[in-house]
């Protein structure tokens, strides 16, 4: 495995209007502006995998039996694949080569790379060069594991801990885990880059800027195509709200303007958010809200649905077996995951390029709305991810072991950014900001043809707040619907 520290160096502040033409939409952001918050105290940012169990140990990958057993169903890279329709695209060569995909997370963990060389062997994936075993031969997709401010050893608190648990770095192992495998199972001969920052001791003023000062680095060098961030913090924990948003968005804003793509999960907690502080048992908001990145319009916001297609070959409906609330919508591909985050930014303007939605549409206001597009995320029909990081991952339903079944929409974030760096592939380009092109797709006569219109379910997450409904074309819980890769993934770059 290539794995390097990175040296930090200035961050560049840039002004956020800069970027409206080149990105080939409009937004503002509601509130004043300001250029510095020199000093300004940044919420806590927490991995957005929402929800696993182990359900195997050793190297070789669970039955779907052993998945029912825990009352799941469990997908594999190729049962996904069928899922999605991306099969077509893969048998074209149409992989991601030659494209690299950045993933931003915390710390990362010492086996990441065994493990995703393991994962790879078992579902018969390209192996990668720095991998710790593989032989790199020219034209191989290469892992990288870069480190921007030093290496932490990764583990679990210690017994008899009376801290807040924001430092247990081995929280972030599982989400690592499921960042780099299926981002590769989607875009088997794209390249990783795994960037993570060593989150400081006052994790709630440096985990943010140093995550985006670091993809800022990825930005000035070019050393990435997409860029996919299963994090997540709610708005309203920016105490400064515009202004600190301002002071951390800069990587958005050159990125997009060169071409990168920013993608990000919606969040796991429906529309029911919880505050910055009481730091140990933060207090719960008590309205919708939604959370950031993925409130920005320079990001693809990323929500979640469960996935009813059977989780063996991904050919067919499927809702008898265990699986989420598959077995209660019969007849439905797909139904929208109750805690998949949506809703309507208290910060960003509504963007242009959501100003014409498909017919029949939940509307969106005067204020940006949240995901654009969805992907399967439930834990109850979850993907496989093989794990062999030490510890627990932050109170989740995981032990020390090796292969889990996983939600969240950090499991749908890193698989739409295999497709845009697909997409990428096609169009012999980076296409940069693609909502402009998803929502003009979504709004013409063939919606159907690109996206998989999802249309029930709830994400209504907690009795004190309201959520929303699926409805047909745009919703605040799966977006723009799901992808038919086959079709969709070549529109893009049309």
């Amino acid at each position: 495995m290539s794995s390097f520290a990175v040296a930090a160096g200035p961050v560049r502040r840039l002004v956020v209007a800069a970027v409206a033409a080149a990105a080939g939409a409009t937004f503002a952001l509601s509130g004043a502006a300001s250029s510095s918050q020199a000093g300004a105290a940044y919420p806590t940012v927490r991995p957005q995998a929402q929800d696993a169990a182990q359900v195997a140990t050793g190297l070789t990958p669970p039955t779907q039996a052993a998945c029912a057993a825990v009352g799941r169903r469990c997908f594999t890279p190729a049962s996904m694949q069928k899922s999605y329709d991306i099969n077509p695209l893969l048998a074209a060569g149409n992989d991601g080569h030659g494209k690299t995909i950045a993933i931003v997370d915390s710390f990362g963990y010492d086996t990441v790379a065994s493990d995703l060389e393991n994962f790879s062997k078992q579902f018969g994936l390209p192996l990668m060069c720095g991998m710790p075993g593989v032989a790199c031969t020219p034209g191989m997709p290469t892992f990288e594991w870069d480190r921007w401010d030093g290496k932490r050893p990764v583990k679990e608190p210690p017994s008899g801990s009376h801290g807040t648990g924001q430092q247990a770095s081995n929280a972030w192992a599982l989400e690592v885990a499921l960042d780099t495998q299926w981002a590769h199972a989607t875009a088997p001969g794209a390249n990783i880059i795994l960037m993570t920052t060593n989150v400081a001791e006052t994790q709630g003023v440096q985990g943010l800027p140093q995550m985006m000062d670091a993809e800022q680095f990825l930005v000035d060098n070019h050393l990435a195509d997409v860029v996919s961030q299963s994090f997540s913090t709610v708005e309203q924990d920016f105490h400064n709200g515009t202004a600190s948003l301002q002071n951390l968005r800069h990587a958005f804003v050159s990125g997009t303007a060169s071409g990168v793509t920013f993608l990000s999960s919606s969040g796991d907690n429906g529309t029911a958010n919880n505050a910055k502080t009481p730091i140990k048992n933060p207090a719960a908001l008590d309205g919708p809200t939604v959370g950031w990145p993925a409130s920005d319009p320079l990001v693809v916001s990323v929500g979640g649905t469960y996935l009813c297609t059977d989780g063996a070959t991904g050919a067919s409906v499927d809702n008898t077996s265990p699986g989420g609330l598959c077995p209660k919508f019969p007849g439905q591909r797909e139904v929208g995951w109750t805690f998949s985050g949506g809703g309507y930014s208290s910060i960003f303007a509504r963007p242009s390029y959501q100003d014409t939605l498909p017919a029949g549409s939940t509307p969106i206001g005067a204020m940006r709305g949240v995901p654009d597009i969805g992907y399967q995320a439930s834990a109850g029909t979850g993907v496989l991810v093989y794990d062999t990081a030490p510890g627990d991952n932050g109170g989740s339903n995981v032990n020390d072991g090796s292969w889990y079944i996983i939600g969240g929409t950090s499991s749908s974030c890193p698989q739409w950014a295999g497709l845009v760096a697909i997409a990428d592939q096609m169009a012999g380009h980076d296409l940069g900001l693609i909502q402009p092109k998803l929502y003009a797709l979504a709004a013409g006569a063939n919606y159907g043809t690109y996206f998989f219109d999802v249309t029930t379910g709830n994400n209504t997450a907690s009795s004190t707040v309201p959520g929303y409904p699926a409805t047909t074309g745009w919703d605040p819980i799966t977006g723009l619907g799901t992808p038919d890769a086959a079709k969709i993934v070549p529109a893009l770059g049309w």
